[in-house]
């Protein structure tokens, strides 16, 4: 019975906090100044390899070197390939990051995503078949909807949206740290179980390459360092386990690999961007 409702609260804390989250970024910001940051080519083409050429290979060069089994090595190659996590612009906020960048990356990521897997996962995996729907879906209906009805009211209703968004961040805020503790609570013993096989530090290792990778290839800004290098280490899940869903059911440690990945990656980003976001006060 405990079992169920940490279960029900850790989906509906899921799903408050991503549809909250993106309300209360279009409810923040105008189109303009969320395409602004991507007009730069160069940040646009290094934001593109940083996610889509070296994190797939970091990845499969720490399966390599932890000799990870075979369920493991699917979950951190699905992971590597998916890009464009809901949790950026909560962590670009805690990091005092460019919250236009934040989001404006994460959206250029998702659309990525959704026609880089079916193009690459076939190649890197005998035998995967990716539904690019399936995958589009999730993604519209739950994060790019609401940021648009947010965008769409900001744009129309300024002062209705001032008054909404301070709301939407305290749901978002609640929302996360529910995410967190029943998320540790449900998969404590899958989060045990992987470090004896070497997941647990395959996570570890692939998030601080990840985001050193995407920080040190963010230029001089800092507040546009932090929010690539944490959006490069943030993975977008969802997709993940879209693919994992359709194809690897069967296959043991997949899908726990890629949700213990989710919770000990929101675990050390979110005290890494307050650091980040600390430091840069300070300075």
């Amino acid at each position: 019975m405990q079992g169920e409702i940490l279960d029900v609260i850790l989906k509906v804390s899921l799903l408050a906090f991503v549809v909250s989250s993106m309300l209360g970024m279009g409810l923040s910001l105008t189109v303009p100044q969320i395409v602004e940051p991507l007009r730069s080519v160069r940040l646009v083409l290094i934001s593109l390899a940083a996610n889509f050429i070296a994190v797939p290979l970091i990845g499969w060069g720490i399966g390599e070197l932890l000799s990870l089994d075979e369920g493991l090595s699917i979950g951190l190659t699905l992971m590597a390939t998916a890009a464009g996590a809901p949790f950026l612009p909560k962590l670009a906020a805690a990091a005092k990051g460019s919250a236009a960048f934040s989001v404006g990356l994460m959206v250029l990521l998702m659309v990525v995503t959704v026609a880089y897997m079916p193009l690459v996962l076939p190649v890197l995996i005998d035998g995967v078949e990716v539904d690019p729907w399936a995958i589009a879906s999730s993604l519209i209906f739950l994060m790019l909807l609401p940021l648009g009805i947010g965008l769409v009211v900001r744009a129309r209703y300024e002062d209705m949206a001032s008054g909404l968004q301070p709301l939407m961040t305290q749901i978002s805020s609640v929302a996360i740290a529910a995410l967190l503790v029943a998320g540790v609570i449900v998969n404590f013993d899958d989060i045990v179980d992987l470090i004896g096989t070497g997941g647990f530090a395959a996570i570890v290792l692939f998030l601080a390459l990840s985001f050193v990778v995407g920080f040190v290839g963010g230029g001089s800004d800092l507040g546009i360092r932090s929010v690539l290098g944490l959006g490069t280490a943030q993975r977008n899940l969802s997709a993940a386990l879209v693919v994992a869903g359709q194809n690897f059911n069967d296959t043991p440690g997949v899908l726990t690999f890629i949700i213990v990945a989710g919770i000990v990656g929101l675990v050390l980003l979110m005290p890494a961007a307050g650091e980040i976001g600390r430091r840069a006060t300070e300075s």
